[in-house]
């Protein structure tokens, strides 16, 4: 077989998995990697449930027909989950000879920054053939500008910074949303700019809480008698004092020792309300930015991901994660995606000329 490039490739075997959290986009990026393969006659499987499906052999044949229809849905069909072999008994001996004993040629897989560290350790510590794809509404992964599935959150959440405007100002009240984000605030101020927010709370920049209802009271004095404030669900909550915490949803954590967090916007609202006087109400977007049919932007980035990484396995280009990088996709080495994208803080300084 001959590349578009004119080089020789061989018929290779390709597994597929999504880890992690779900994500608009994800379909795409499968049905993208699975028609690219299979035009280059190559044979594509589905990897159930993220990397416990390369761990415990859950497959799933991908050819045309399972591609199907595939592009606008939200969700994955390939099921996921943040099962990490690493952490798991024997999980990479299990990886390992699954790879070896079923003839995988390579492995693409699609998730977040704690995907990315599993796959890059696959590749430099047992040198498993596999291509990282970032994914995650969070906009987080290092080494490239832009991941699927942020678009989609951030236009869900300005819908609803809009749709709350109106009752805010109808009622005089003051609306705080809060939108996930653990570790980055980037949905929140790309959504809180979009949508006109008065004040915008980010794990990367602390902003107290007398600060907040500063900016409050100054729209109170010029007439302005509703504000909006968007809060990073990872955000903390700080105060003039130095006193600073962060907000659980439960002091329950997930199977690793994460916690779970979420209640930011109740405890800000209480702190508000009891300070200005100003009627406070809160909504909590949580995993509604996650679900549902991913924007066209999306689709078309993630379509953009999938095709890349089906040309890397074909050049042989393990040990990679496609990369967005101004308008050319390209690829950096996984050893270089290490750590958290934070918020660039201009956004920030954007943002805060429309406060107060």
């Amino acid at each position: 077989m001959v590349s578009r490039s004119g080089y020789i490739i061989r018929r290779v075997k390709v597994g597929v998995l999504t880890a992690g959290g779900d994500c608009p986009g994800l379909n795409a990026v499968i049905r993208a990697v699975t028609r690219r393969c299979l035009n280059g006659g190559h044979e594509v499987i589905g990897l159930r449930r993220g990397y416990l499906g390369l761990a415990d052999r859950l497959y799933i044949p991908l050819d045309m027909r399972a591609v199907s229809g595939i592009l606008p849905l939200g969700g994955t069909i390939l099921s996921t989950s943040s099962f990490d072999p690493f952490r798991e008994p024997k999980g990479v001996e299990r990886v390992e000879a699954t790879v070896a004993e079923d003839g995988f040629d390579a492995v693409v897989a699609i998730g977040g920054e704690h995907t990315m560290s599993i796959t890059r350790r696959l590749w430099d510590e047992h040198q498993v053939p596999v291509v990282g794809v970032p994914k995650t509404i969070d906009n987080d992964v290092p080494r490239t500008d832009y991941t699927f599935g942020f678009d989609t959150a951030v236009q869900i959440a300005s819908d609803a910074i809009d749709r709350l405007h109106t009752t805010a100002q109808s009622h005089d009240r003051v609306m705080v949303i809060e939108v996930m984000g653990r570790n980055t605030g980037w949905i929140a101020v790309f959504s809180g700019i979009a949508g006109g927010a008065d004040a915008i709370l980010i794990p990367e920049l602390e902003l107290t809480v007398e600060e907040i209802c500063d900016a409050i009271n100054t729209r109170h004095e010029r007439g302005k008698d509703f504000s909006i404030v968007v809060v990073a669900e990872g955000a903390a909550l700080a105060f003039a004092s130095g006193e600073k915490r962060q907000v659980r949803a439960s002091n329950e954590t997930d199977h690793y020792g994460y916690p779970r967090l979420g209640g930011i916007g109740q405890a800000l609202a209480k702190e508000i309300e009891g300070r200005t006087g100003f009627e406070t109400r809160v909504t909590t977007l949580g995993h509604i930015q996650r679900g549902g049919t991913p924007t066209a932007t999306d689709r078309v980035l993630a379509t953009r991901y999938g095709v890349k990484a089906a040309e890397l396995i074909e050049e042989g280009r393990f040990g990679e994660m496609t990369a967005l990088h101004g308008q050319e996709m390209s690829s950096v080495p996984l050893h270089e995606v290490t750590g958290l994208k934070r918020v660039d803080l201009g956004y920030m300084r954007l943002a805060a000329t429309f406060f107060g």
